[in-house]
């Protein structure tokens, strides 16, 4: 039996886990779709990865590990005929300087050490649909009261979250995995309220660059710690055990985190001042 010379994406990601435990399908598809790569298909559509295609991936991969390389800048550098296995070194005339990082929709926690996430500066226009048949997340509505629990009875399935977050099954399963996405199931099924589709909404933003479920988990970690933290500071008005002091506590809870929102602000604007002033 003659041996083939490509191997599937399956195959790939087996080979490259060794030296990067963390890739996945996903991460080698989302490559795909922002033109870092182009590997050949079969007539069913299964993608053929080469030596050649390996390679590449593996140059790419490095240079988010070990050179902090944004996508928009490694992009340019295939283009301009960079060689695989090259350093990085100096910028080259070629390649365009990374424009500022976008403020973000929502202010969240500082980053921790441990997150291998592909650094921001890139400022990468919104990633083009991928070869499947993913629909484009609409734009993600925030509350302007950051408590006010959302009563517009939206109940969906797995597959119509997917369709209206943009996201692929395997991504919300993931955000399932991490604690991000919780489904409320009857009988057989799982359904999803409209929390979980802002959750799956915002995730899509971030996966847009590179960003996995797996890097998610801080804010959930810090949105656990703080709801902790706003519980002690209202016990003493619940335990009066009146209408009034419950309503006391509601309004504080909103007033706290509020307050939160915008410290947390402030704090991202001190540690990103560098990126940020003289834009």
């Amino acid at each position: 039996m003659e041996e083939r010379a490509y191997l599937s994406i399956g195959e790939v990601l087996a080979l490259l886990k060794e030296e990067f435990p963390d890739v996945t399908i996903s991460k080698i598809r989302f490559l795909e779709s922002q033109g870092l790569l182009d590997p050949e298909r079969t007539p069913s559509g299964y993608r053929k990865f080469y030596d050649t295609d390996v390679e590449r991936l593996q140059w790419i991969l490095r240079q988010q590990r070990e050179h902090f390389l944004p996508l928009k800048v490694i992009k340019g550098r295939l283009r301009g005929g960079a060689e695989v296995g090259d350093e990085p070194g100096e910028p080259t005339s070629q390649v365009a300087e990374p424009v500022a990082p976008q403020a973000p929709v929502e202010p969240a926690p500082r980053a921790g050490p441990d997150a291998a996430v592909v650094p921001r500066g890139a400022g990468e226009p919104p990633a083009p649909p991928a070869p499947a048949a993913r629909k484009a997340a609409p734009p993600v509505v925030t509350e302007a009261a950051p408590l006010v629990l959302s009563s517009s009875g939206v109940s969906m399935n797995l597959a119509e979250l997917a369709a209206a977050s943009g996201l692929e099954d395997d991504d919300l399963r993931e955000l399932e995995r991490y604690g991000l996405l919780t489904g409320r199931r009857a009988a057989s099924s799982v359904y999803y309220d409209e929390e979980a589709l802002m959750v799956a909404q915002l995730a899509a933003g971030f996966m847009k660059y590179g960003v996995e479920a797996r890097h998610l988990r801080m804010y959930k970690t810090a949105g656990e710690r703080e709801a902790g933290f706003l519980e002690q500071v209202v016990l003493p008005m619940l335990k009066q055990r009146n209408p009034q002091a419950r309503r006391q506590a509601a309004d504080a809870l909103s007033d706290l985190t509020r307050l939160g929102q915008g410290l947390r602000a402030a704090m991202l604007r001190q540690a990103l001042r560098k990126y940020i002033e003289g834009q």
